[in-house]
């Protein structure tokens, strides 16, 4: 968290607020947000500078700057961007102040995220993976990212240089509505499979877009309203509760370190 759809919900809702803006003001209260880059060299650079457009490539949120630098910021496991917010100040890392009167509040509960002050997003994006709602995104691509990959498919979707912005929930979805085993081989997965699972994974972080992200833990959108994508899980974060499709009791494993749900009834080995 947050995954591709929260942050493509965060990149349309701040989007209108602060595209065609100046920065006329920063204030950093955890300088380890920066990566190592100084706060005055950071603040200096980017003080006076418009928004020119904001994007999104995987989980990085990419601010371009009048100028020619780019702003990367990757929000990791708790973090998001509030506008005008009176959040606790113990969680706000930074705050990015516009000519219009809007906020930005980075909010980052556990300090993982990052924010990278850049000539080009290239050096931190070149290595990620096709981005899952383009047309590069084909069945033939993914069925020949998986040849001949031994590791489960979970862990395969996990992998940024696979495919870009799917994380744990997402791929915990698009496996079960792929009626895929999540320790099933990639390698081993049957074309049938690998359409099922195309169309799921599409599918899944479309309606996720419009259900403007879920809210499972401490993501909340710019407003400071939760996603809704949540209430459509079929089995992520919904360990002991039944399938929807068979009644069975949902089940929590583990591969490699990262928590599983799946159906055991309708993800048979």
């Amino acid at each position: 968290m947050p995954e591709l759809p929260e942050v493509e919900t965060i990149k349309n809702e701040i989007t209108p607020h602060v595209v065609g803006q100046f920065l006329i003001g920063i204030v950093v209260y955890d300088d380890k947000l920066l990566g190592g880059m100084p706060v005055a060299k950071f603040c200096g650079e980017l003080l006076g500078k418009k928004v020119v457009k904001i994007n999104r490539r995987g989980k990085y949120l990419i601010f371009t700057m009048s100028g020619g630098r780019v702003l990367v910021l990757h929000l990791r496991m708790t973090g998001s961007l509030l506008l005008n917010t009176d959040e606790n100040t113990s969680y706000v890392r930074a705050v990015l102040q516009f000519g219009n009167g809007e906020q930005i509040a980075f909010v980052d509960r556990r300090r993982l995220g990052m924010m990278y002050l850049l000539d080009t997003e290239t050096k931190i994006t070149e290595k990620l993976g096709v981005e899952p709602l383009t047309k590069d995104f084909t069945v033939d691509v993914l069925a020949n990212r998986c040849q001949g990959r031994k590791a489960p498919i979970k862990a395969v979707l996990l992998d940024q240089n696979f495919i870009a912005g799917i994380g744990n929930m997402y791929a915990d979805e698009a496996i079960f509505a792929a009626r895929i085993y999540p320790l099933k081989s990639a390698g081993d997965l049957s074309m049938l499979e690998i359409k099922k699972l195309h169309k799921a994974i599409v599918g899944i972080l479309k309606s996720a877009i419009i259900n403007r992200g879920a809210s499972v833990d401490t993501f909340k959108r710019p407003g400071g309203r939760d996603g809704t994508a949540h209430y459509e899980f079929n089995v992520a974060h919904r360990r002991g509760e039944k399938c929807r499709a068979c009644g069975n009791e949902i089940n929590r494993i583990a591969i490699r370190n990262r928590g599983t749900y799946y159906c055991p009834k309708c993800q048979k080995k």
